[in-house]
């Protein structure tokens, strides 16, 4: 993704996305941060992982031209359009912010000057010094934590877990809406004692009311053999989350019972009713107020 020209390392990706689409914001997913909204999702090739399952291979393991869209698109433009879309945020995901950083960082900075609130999807694989300067022009992350397991990362992933779990305590720290999410895969991360100990971790490390989405593989990329999630794997690892004191579970790339709903951790009333990333009610009282019993959810509301 980056080159050399004339002695000076450049982003050969920079103003020139592979995708620049309006989502609800509950794709991300994001699901305690302005719910039912828009958002602008932007992204450019490539990726600093190399996922053997990724769900976007197409355009995070290819070079700076795969489904680069015609022309170059300014900071500027990114926030014209977001705006002409009536877009609440810019989002920097399917791909990875962090391999496009200075083009993530204009939007996002642009965005901001614009009235706009900025969020990312990432791995969060990433040396604390720009990642902590990436952190502060947004307003909510979700990270993929890809298992409790450094030698998951290295085999499956061509990367380490360390970073990545400091780089959450991170986002966390600087203020941001933090949201997890798992992408549970058969034989390789979805055994009791792996989703367990990352439960564990999430609750004890960012708090038990951290958002944290458990979601279902698709055969992709090089895990064509392996077969996809059964519902039953997801349920029980909301379960187990559950039981481990997290109070915001959700389950994604497959329509479960409850699966995608918001519940007051106090009185477990229902807040958010979703179907898929749909918003079909929301009971939220203005500051995230719970109507049964007062309790204030945690997220960004308005």
């Amino acid at each position: 993704m980056r080159g050399n020209r004339g002695g000076t390392v450049i982003s050969l990706t920079d103003g020139h996305p592979c995708a620049l689409h309006v989502d609800p914001i509950e794709k991300k997913p994001l699901f305690h941060f302005l719910p039912g909204s828009r958002t602008l999702s932007l992204a450019t090739a490539g990726c600093n992982l190399s996922c053997l399952y990724c769900q976007n291979a197409g355009i995070s393991q290819e070079g700076p031209a795969a489904e680069s869209m015609d022309g170059t698109w300014t900071a500027e433009d990114v926030v014209r359009l977001a705006q002409a879309r009536d877009c609440a945020t810019v989002a920097y995901t399917y791909t990875e912010p962090i391999v496009y950083f200075e083009y993530a960082l204009a939007c996002a900075r642009a965005a901001r000057a614009a009235g706009l609130r900025n969020v990312m999807v990432s791995a969060a694989y990433c040396n604390p010094g720009p990642w902590g300067t990436l952190c502060r022009a947004m307003d909510a992350v979700n990270v993929d934590l890809k298992a409790l397991s450094d030698a998951f990362y290295r085999e499956v992933c061509g990367a380490r877990l360390e970073p990545v779990l400091k780089a959450l305590v991170q986002a966390r720290d600087l203020g941001l809406l933090v949201e997890v999410t798992n992408l549970v895969i058969p034989t390789l991360n979805d055994g009791d004692e792996a989703l367990t100990a990352l439960c564990r971790w999430v609750w004890a490390e960012l708090g038990p009311a951290t958002p944290l989405h458990f979601s279902g593989f698709f055969p992709q990329h090089r895990l064509r053999h392996l077969p996809p999630t059964p519902p039953a794997t997801l349920l029980r690892a909301r379960e187990l989350a559950r039981a481990e004191g997290l109070r915001h579970v959700y389950l994604g790339n497959l329509e479960l019972p409850d699966g995608a709903n918001t519940h007051c951790a106090n009185c477990d009333a229902l807040l958010i009713e979703r179907r898929g990333y749909s918003v079909r009610t929301n009971r939220l009282e203005p500051g995230g107020v719970c109507p049964a019993c007062g309790a204030v959810c945690a997220g960004v509301w308005s």
